[in-house]
């Protein structure tokens, strides 16, 4: 039987491999998915965004439970957390998520190769081959392209390793009992995500961060609200902070930070290393190919074509792009539309959106303020806060605003920022408006809903020129 030859070939199955072969089946391309582990969507399905996002609403609605009364429902006084149902639900939404996955494989006739994939060279008469390992045998697999999706995994401070008291995304996710104290080494979306979680459940929370201020790459003013609201929760947190030792003690963990050119210690049964990730390209293969990684990513041209010709890098593993799904999918199909000779269209990093589901929730797209006018603008800014939005009295979430960050010249908008209800969520729209080139004016001409919390754009568009009808 002649050996297959695919057309695309793909390592790894998170956001970024998964849509990559799905757009391809949808072109027709002759496609194999090669992923490692027993089950398809990589760490942001499994121990990632969706896990993750299934506590964070668990623990919006515990919140809302304990101020019941002011909604007039009473009688939930006795409330009691169930943990472990907590986490079979969790459980549930993930592997009901990956089942859909399995099916749209076949749907698209994408054919999923178990194994570990490993690059042997460059094309040979346009023909790339992949060593598949699965169970210690190894065989080749053929393409005339390949994509490498191979995803990250959290970086851990020096010295330290993973166990039941010392933590990644992983470890926290599958924990049997709540902690009653919690050590948080980041303060970046999966430190204040987690943090965000864990005060819900009455957890006492202490964030130290070594940047100067809490989710370091957002505006300066969603920092100082998330600061402010944060601090209002009870969540403890050092910025401008060095974890300097982390020990084992009878009852958890001990941590020596210097703050201020002080030490201080703080005690916690369980401490979450969330200092960022580090992408996956050790032991792909990739010193047989002209693939020179930079700091362990991987540089691409606007396709995602690397410097091995028929090698495409996406997602994670990518030089200068930010670790996020959303961002990883769409490399994706940019990479699948160059293969398949469809069009296509590069990705804009200022059209990136962030999204940081702690609560208040955060969503940013663009340049920050401060960028902006590094950047040589002329800025002009509007800022609208919930508490004069009637939906944000409506479902009791007054924290927060939204900012635009202007051209004054051209009215073009340079970027959103938006800390409180549904932040992550409301951000789309400014994401739309950027990427058809819209200015401040065509937004302030929008009409929105009433009431919605959406609503708070259209404000914050006519308050860059200083006259929003509700502030």
């Amino acid at each position: 039987m002649p050996e297959t030859l695919y057309d695309v070939a793909i390592l790894g199955s998170g956001p970024a491999g998964y849509t990559a072969a799905i757009r391809a089946g949808q072109y027709g391309l002759k496609t194999a998915l090669i992923e490692k582990d027993n089950v398809l969507g990589g760490t942001c399905l499994h121990v990632g965004c969706i896990p993750t996002k299934a506590l964070l609403f668990n623990a919006e609605l515990w919140d809302h439970l304990k101020e019941a009364k002011e909604f007039g429902i009473e009688g939930v006084d006795a409330r009691k957390l169930n943990w472990g149902a907590i986490q079979k639900r969790k459980a549930k939404i993930v592997a009901k998520h990956a089942k859909g996955l399995e099916f749209l494989m076949k749907k698209n006739k994408v054919q999923t190769v178990k194994g570990y994939g490993k690059l042997t060279g460059p094309a040979q008469d346009g023909i790339l081959t992949v060593e598949v390992t699965n169970d210690g045998n190894a065989t080749q697999l053929r393409a005339k392209n390949v994509i490498l999706a191979t995803g990250s995994e959290a970086r851990m401070l020096p010295g330290l390793e993973a166990n039941d008291r010392i933590l990644t995304n992983i470890e926290i996710l599958s924990l049997k009992e709540l902690p009653k104290s919690i050590a948080i080494v980041g303060a970046g979306a999966v430190g204040v995500e987690f943090a965000s979680i864990y005060r819900s459940f009455d957890c006492e929370v202490t964030i130290v961060e070594m940047l100067p201020r809490l989710v370091p790459v957002e505006d300066e003013e969603v920092s100082k609200e998330l600061a402010r609201v944060f601090r209002k929760r009870g969540i403890n947190f050092h910025t401008s902070a060095k974890v300097d030792k982390v020990e084992k003690t009878k009852a958890g963990i001990a941590v020596t930070i210097t703050v201020d050119g002080k030490q201080q210690k703080i005690d916690a049964e369980k401490i979450l290393i969330a200092v960022g990730r580090k992408p996956r390209t050790q032991n792909i293969g990739l010193e047989r190919t002209k693939i020179k990684p930079d700091r362990e990513f991987i540089k691409t041209d606007s396709w995602m074509q690397t410097a091995e010709p028929g090698i495409y890098a996406v997602g994670d593993i990518v030089l200068g792009t930010p670790q996020l799904a959303h961002v990883g999918a769409m490399e994706a199909l940019v990479a699948i539309a160059k293969i398949a000779g469809k069009p296509g269209k590069a990705i804009n990093p200022e059209h990136i959106p962030g999204a940081t589901y702690c609560h208040p929730e955060i969503g940013s797209v663009g340049l920050t303020e401060t960028k902006a006018r590094e950047a040589g603008y002329n800025v002009k800014v509007g800022k609208f806060p919930f508490t004069a939005n009637s939906r944000a009295s409506i479902v009791g979430q007054h924290d927060g605003f939204i900012k635009i960050v202007s051209d004054a010249d051209y009215g073009e908008i340079l970027g959103v920022h938006i800390i409180g209800p549904l932040a992550t969520e409301l951000i789309a729209e400014a994401v739309a408006a950027m990427e058809l080139e819209a200015t401040v004016e065509d937004l302030m001409w929008t009409i929105h809903a009433h009431p919605t919390l959406a609503e708070a754009m259209l404000d914050a568009a006519n308050s860059v020129y200083g006259i929003a009808i509700n502030a």
